[in-house]
């Protein structure tokens, strides 16, 4: 395993910060072409476009100045990603039955991770979140889902990039609804009071 790491800064992925995010990603775009392009596209269109039309896909989202999600360093490289934006961003997300809304209310969503193999199970993750939220709240947004994975034994690093329910607790988040028997609907709410009601109601 590898040793915690203690100095992760994060910050939101802005054009200057694009060829760090290429490096983080490699040759296969993350996983297989990805691009974190998968929650952001039609399942058709994703496949059609996977590989370099992914990437050029996220890469206009960053020129027209859109903040698709964060980038955390540590000793100056690149070492971590994490997806996040106002839900309605991610289409294949709000068709998906699976991943249905549990309220009408208007939430951020935190998608998608990658975490360099060197600096996985290190804090990344949670740096990742946390970062995620306080990009949140400087918008605006008052709510921020996930939607981990809580796995019953060892799982594969790629099963789990939606994250685990772990981090999102070491982050903060609290279980908001149950998907399924290894999957759940984690909340942070950014406002105190809405917090202390959601967990006095559990």
């Amino acid at each position: 395993m590898n040793e915690p790491h203690h100095n992760i800064v994060c910050f939101p992925l802005t054009p200057d910060r694009w060829e760090d995010l290429v490096r983080l990603f490699g040759p296969r775009g993350a996983y297989g072409g990805c691009w974190c392009m998968y929650w952001r596209l039609k399942r058709t269109e994703w496949s059609r476009q996977c590989g370099k039309e992914n990437k050029r896909a996220l890469q206009s989202l960053v020129d027209a100045g859109n903040v698709p999600g964060m980038i955390a360093y540590a000793d100056g490289k690149p070492v971590g990603w994490c997806s996040v934006a106002p839900r309605e961003q991610f289409v294949s997300l709000e068709r998906s039955r699976k991943y249905k809304r549990i309220d009408p209310k208007r939430v951020w969503a935190i998608v998608c991770f990658y975490v360099a193999q060197s600096h996985r199970r290190t804090g990344v993750t949670v740096a990742l979140i946390r970062a995620a939220c306080e990009y949140v709240r400087s918008r605006g947004g008052r709510i921020v889902e996930g939607y981990p994975v809580h796995p019953q034994g060892k799982i594969r690093d790629v099963s789990a990039y939606m994250g685990t329910k772990s981090a999102f607790v070491r982050a903060g988040f609290i279980e908001a609804a149950r998907i399924d028997d290894q999957r759940a609907v984690m909340r942070m709410y950014l406002d105190d009071e809405e917090t202390m009601f959601s967990e006095m109601s559990d």
